[in-house]
């Protein structure tokens, strides 16, 4: 759910994962927002409308990690398969996996 907190109003209640969210991270500019989900999904919504804009698929186990980069137009996602991945934020394409950890990965930030 997406709430005002100056008011305590639901603004919008975000649909689509079928697993529980483990993370969340907004753009910079408050527009949009990713989520890291337990089904091996990532989607990138419009906070305004609760639309959702791209579903990131690719990943072989759960999500635990999403940040933008500080333009907005960049994800990385870290997760239990033991990769990072680059995506567009525009089109959900990947754009590039990072390989070599031995064990899951909790944590990612990209710049």
């Amino acid at each position: 759910k997406i709430w005002n907190v100056s008011t305590g109003q639901c603004i919008n209640t975000l649909r689509g994962h079928n697993d529980e969210i483990l993370d969340v991270a907004f753009n910079a500019t408050g527009t949009k927002l990713v989520t890291a989900s337990a089904d091996g999904t990532a989607r990138v919504y419009n906070t305004m409308t609760g639309a959702c804009q791209a579903i990131l698929i690719g990943h072989e186990g759960e999500i635990s990690k999403v940040s933008f980069n500080p333009q907005g137009n960049k994800i990385i996602t870290a997760s239990s398969d033991r990769t990072c991945r680059v995506w567009d934020v525009d089109n959900g394409d990947n754009l590039q996996v990072l390989e070599g950890h031995t064990d899951e990965i909790f944590s990612a930030a990209l710049n």
